[in-house]
């Protein structure tokens, strides 16, 4: 005890432990350097950052709910266009059985009815041509019985066949003719009457074809109408009737202003309209019911319709009208991509234009993009060492060869190469995983060039020292004289370097991305997230899409430069300690 009063004596009663400025010079020259990098505030911050960024993007990734290429999908009421109504200004063509009107007789009844003849040739052919209305001629050919030639108010009758030309078809054709009628009937027999020139002809007519701008439309896929029916349909409906016979059936008429429609035994059969009426979509069928309730709403000037299927489900149509055509719409419930929804309980951050969850993209996007800095940064520092300490080394020929190499790398347009190795890779198609250490290489070929031109400045300097003259007097070989004795007296320098030079490779990653010269969809980086805002309207309205990618690169690219500067602060030995 009386010892230790006169140590304490001695000492004037202070305490023997090391003050803070006697324990740091007893530290190791590492943890010297460690208590300079920990007591930096700004690069503490950066640590943090990117220790955050880490834990966010790796095991995030692992715990998200969600995939990274998982595509949600939710039902849309979408309106879509669901048939197609057009007045019908064109010949539509019916020939009988066993009966021919080809496309040459076709062009030539066009002639015909234009320059208001009851007559036409085509390939030698005769054809007689009976007008019922300005939409419904038909077409016959038949045996000239007599010609009728008027003079002076008289009518003058040749025969062409003997006995054929009765008082009963003279009385007739004189009636038609008073009545203004292109043909007749007489003794069971039909007639038709042609002009040619001056020259009237008396035929007994066979109906061969029907030129019409009607449109028939069977009840079901299976009905095919006739054309004995469609003759008789014609007839009945320029007749205004209400029932008719064809094809040895008795069929009932209701008629519209657009149409009418047959029905046989109770049962609808065919529609005939002036309007064509076709579904969008191959294989739908439209029904009778709903064509007759699409022209009844045209006719009203409705602008809606509704209709029951026959399952009894009641549908609203829209009719959207452009010039003489009508498109029917409906409301039809679909399956879509989730796109750009916005956050909400079930996605934090909303979903991207695939409809697939942001948040979690952004972490999986986390893990390509530090991927690419880290794999990236290890290329340029490795290709950087080697050249570089050879270089400084050996000096001479090969100092100047290197550095002339360094001097090409350094000229090298970077970006043009890039859009022209992406677009070489587009072209390949190369699979988007394969892409990305692609995008590692080439990032990393083209950035050593700086590693290499400051590795090779340190060792110019530390190949001199005492050390190395007593490495080389002890025999040690060269490369474990570089790699061994030089490169670890590099190694604070290169930290720093390979530190900063993380953010950079991270912007470059990001931007080749955002130009889509980098990774590539279904993959996601934080550079490919952003691409969105090439579109105005997304940048404008889904803020949810772009902004937090832009941000975890801006603290990524942050993070990294403080701890860079905080390393750099901390190696230097000028540094206060």
């Amino acid at each position: 005890m009386s010892e230790e009063k006169n140590l304490n004596t001695k000492t004037g009663g202070a305490s023997t432990s090391l003050d803070d400025e006697q324990r740091v010079k007893v530290l190791s020259p590492g943890m010297m350097v460690a208590k300079r990098f920990f007591r930096n505030r700004l690069a503490m911050v950066g640590l943090v950052i990117i220790v955050c960024m880490f834990l966010f993007s790796f095991v995030g990734g692992m715990i998200a709910p969600y995939g990274e290429k998982q595509v949600f999908r939710t039902t849309e009421t979408a309106i879509k266009d669901y048939a197609g109504v057009a007045e019908n200004k064109d010949w539509q063509y019916s020939v009988a059985d066993g009966k021919e009107f080809p496309a040459a007789a076709q062009a030539q009844m066009i002639l015909a009815v234009n320059n208001g003849e009851t007559s036409f040739t085509a390939k030698d052919v005769s054809y007689g041509l009976l007008k019922k209305n300005d939409d419904l001629y038909y077409i016959v050919q038949g045996e000239q019985i007599a010609t009728v030639t008027n003079v002076r108010g008289n009518a003058n009758y040749k025969e062409v066949v003997a006995g054929a030309l009765t008082d009963s078809v003279k009385a007739a054709y004189e009636a038609a003719v008073a009545a203004n009628q292109s043909e007749f009937d007489a003794d069971g027999v039909h007639y038709s009457i042609t002009q040619q020139g001056r020259i009237t002809s008396i035929n007994i007519a066979e109906n061969i074809a029907i030129a019409s701008k009607y449109v028939f439309s069977g009840a079901t896929k299976e009905v095919e109408v006739s054309f004995d029916f469609k003759c008789a349909a014609l007839d009945a409906m320029e007749a205004e009737a209400s029932s008719m016979e064809a094809d040895g059936v008795t069929y009932t008429i209701e008629e519209n202003e657009e149409g009418a429609l047959f029905y046989k035994d109770g049962e609808e059969y065919a529609l005939v309209s002036t309007y064509n009426i076709s579904a969008i979509n191959d294989g739908v069928f439209l029904t009778l019911e709903f064509r007759n309730a699409a022209l009844k709403a045209i006719d009203e000037g409705a602008e809606t319709f509704t209709f029951t299927d026959e399952s009894g489900e009641e549908t609203e149509y829209v009719l959207k009208r452009k010039n003489e055509q009508y498109t029917v719409r409906s409301y039809v419930e679909t399956q879509v991509n989730d796109t750009y929804a916005k956050p909400s309980k079930a996605h934090l951050l909303g979903t991207d234009g695939h409809g697939m969850d942001m948040l979690t993209r952004l972490m999986f996007g986390g893990r390509i993009s530090l991927l690419v800095g880290f794999v990236t940064v290890i290329i340029e520092v490795l290709i950087g060492i080697i050249m570089g300490g050879i270089a400084g080394y050996f000096g001479g020929w090969v100092d100047t060869l290197i550095m002339r190499i360094v001097d090409i790398f350094y000229c090298i347009p970077a970006m043009p190469l890039y859009i022209i190795l992406g677009a070489i890779m587009d072209f390949w198609k190369i699979d988007p995983q394969f892409r990305i250490f692609v995008l590692c290489a080439m990032l990393g070929l083209l950035g050593w060039a700086s590693v290499a031109r400051m590795v090779r400045g340190q060792i110019l300097s530390l190949r001199e020292q005492e050390f190395m003259t007593a490495a080389e007097a002890l025999g040690i070989s060269t490369h474990r004289r570089i790699f061994i004795h030089l490169i670890p007296n590099v190694i604070p320098q290169l930290i720093v370097i390979a530190t900063m030079g993380l953010g950079d490779t991270i912007l470059t990653e990001a931007t080749l991305s955002y130009l889509g010269l980098g990774v590539k969809f279904p993959y996601a980086s934080w550079g490919n997230i952003i691409n969105a805002v090439n579109d105005s309207y997304v940048m404008t309205n889904f803020w949810f899409v772009w902004i937090p990618a832009g941000l975890l690169i801006l603290l990524t690219v942050l993070g990294f430069n403080f701890i860079g500067d905080g390393l750099r602060d901390a190696f230097d030995p000028k540094m206060k300690r």
